[in-house]
């Protein structure tokens, strides 16, 4: 008796404990994931002390910036198959020990062509993490706690969107130690320390359970694909839109259905793809993945051009564009942390297509102020549509996460999230092609129109090409609202929330021997 007793006191503790370390993997798998989206954003505004110091010319600098987003976006589908494969916690301790690595060779670049080639490898191991970070959540949290979860990731990616420009601001301003621009890179070692250490300790290892093998002619295929497509883009205003790089945008979709021809036949083969084209069959899956391309392209213009037309066309410093994105980023937090718990278990898809509309009220007033005021325009005027703003997207970020993984298998969570951030990223990059058209293409048409180079003309050409992208912006968002009836009316999880069981070993998520799958994935 007195054996049995024992056993009985101590299995509380045990369930307790192994719940405490689930939740402290996923603060490890969210600093990762903030750290990444802040790395996106913060090189933008140190571009300036950059150029100085290191001479570097114009080119240089567009790869700096860019060969971070091309490097990422071509590797992230097979960083997520590689972790369903060989295990998702070993990829993204691999991810992030490599991303602190190329952080630190980033912070002490000699020179402009190291700085690019470090940047190149942050990118790399940025999508070998980040497609982890999604799926460790998917196979660590059964479906009831998911929607709490992935509110919080949520909160982490508007958190995330504008602390970057802001973070880069003040370490700029600082000149830590007289090391200029250099701590935004440094900043990162820290963190990524600790991630390294807690991450080997408190997140449990997952992986596929049928034995999968690296398809290498569906990552060329891919990677070659998506090149094709992200690089004129990323290039082609720098580089006057040349011949070659309508040619190569072209043939992107021819090079892609020829991937989807091969994947098709490596399923029949050995049913080891690189993509699971039976993702796509999921309703909510291939929707969602719609709805992610398209707001993609949403972000990659607004955030761009609304930087340039403060910084540039109002004369800001880049301290105080920072401060005035702070009320975007406590709207999006605040929304994305109550939408997926609150919102969507009652209302499903319309919390997403509300904040398609909330996010267009919001636009439509700061185009309104924006052609009210001009370049007079101050930053409290600007706080009542970047608030409206950012509830809409709080109302679309987490929700959209939770939606599209709701009916994957576990043993594809890896695919499915290299995938999600993969059309995240061709939708930045389209929104960006986007901007060199609407944007710069409005304030080349100014020039021409003859108006003088005095910094009031100039200002005004900005304010202008502004308020013309932001209505290409409310544009998308009504294709979104659109695409958005494809989803599915609640997510599965929702649905069968109030009678899915949550044992203990599935809360637990004991680590388990390599040679076993791991029960969360059974």
């Amino acid at each position: 008796m007195s054996s049995q007793a024992a056993v009985l006191d101590t299995a509380p503790h045990s369930a307790a404990a192994a719940d405490r370390r689930r939740w402290i993997a996923l603060a490890i798998v969210m600093t990762a994931a903030f750290m990444d989206l802040v790395d996106v954003t913060i090189v933008n505004i140190a571009i300036p002390s950059i150029e100085r110091d290191l001479g570097a010319s114009f080119g240089a600098i567009q790869w700096i910036t860019a060969g971070y987003a091309l490097a990422f976006a071509a590797g992230l589908i097979t960083g997520g198959r590689l972790g369903d494969i060989y295990g998702r916690k070993r990829l993204f301790l691999v991810g992030i020990t490599g991303f602190t690595l190329a952080s630190a060779l980033c912070g002490v670049a000699a020179g402009a062509e190291m700085l690019v080639a470090a940047r190149l490898l942050q990118g790399a191991m940025a999508a070998m993490m980040v497609p982890q970070v999604l799926a460790i959540i998917h196979v660590t949290f059964p479906a009831h706690e998911r929607g709490k979860v992935f509110g919080m990731f949520g909160a982490i990616v508007g958190l995330g969107a504008v602390s970057g420009p802001l973070l880069g601001a003040l370490l700029t301003q600082w000149n830590l130690f007289g090391l200029e621009w250099r701590p935004i890179f440094l900043i990162n070692l820290p963190v990524g320390i600790a991630g390294v250490l807690l991450g080997r300790k408190f997140i449990t290892e997952s992986r596929a359970e049928k034995a999968l093998r690296l398809d290498l002619v569906g990552v060329a295929l891919a990677t070659f694909a998506l090149l094709m497509l992200i690089y004129p883009l990323t290039r082609g205003r720098e580089l006057d839109w040349p011949l070659w790089g309508h040619l190569c945008m072209a043939g992107s979709p021819f090079v892609f259905a020829v991937f989807v021809a091969y994947e098709k036949w490596k399923t029949r083969k050995d049913c080891s793809p690189l993509v699971e084209l039976s993702l796509f069959k999921v309703k909510s899956f291939a929707a969602g993945i719609a709805v992610q391309l398209t707001f993609g392209v949403v972000m990659g213009i607004f955030f761009l051009v609304w930087t340039l037309y403060m910084q540039i066309g109002l004369g800001w410093s880049p301290l105080r564009a920072g401060l005035t994105g702070v009320p975007f980023s406590i709207a999006v937090s605040l929304a994305a942390g109550m939408s997926v718990q609150k919102l969507v278990p009652r209302f499903g898809r319309k919390v997403l297509q509300a904040g398609a509309l909330t996010m267009a009220a919001g636009l439509l007033l700061y185009i309104w102020e924006a052609g009210r005021y001009g370049t007079g325009i101050h930053s409290w005027q600007m706080i009542a549509p970047l608030v409206i703003m950012g509830l809409g997207m709080g109302l679309i970020v987490a929700p959209l996460t939770d939606a599209v993984l709701s009916d994957v298998p576990r043993e594809h969570a890896g695919s499915a999230s290299g995938l999600i951030n993969t059309t995240a990223q061709m939708g930045n990059a389209l929104g960006l092609g986007l901007v060199s058209v609407v944007f710069f293409g409005a304030i080349d048409d100014a020039v021409d129109e003859g108006r003088p180079a005095s910094p009031g003309a100039v200002g005004a050409a900005f304010a202008d090409a502004f308020q013309g992208s932001l209505w290409w912006v409310v544009g998308v968002l009504a294709v979104i609202f659109m695409v958005m009836f494809a989803l599915p009316a609640r997510p599965k999880q929702h649905l069968e929330a109030a009678v899915e069981p949550a044992p203990a070993e599935a809360s637990a998520g004991a680590p388990v021997d390599d040679e076993r799958e791991p029960a969360l994935t059974r």
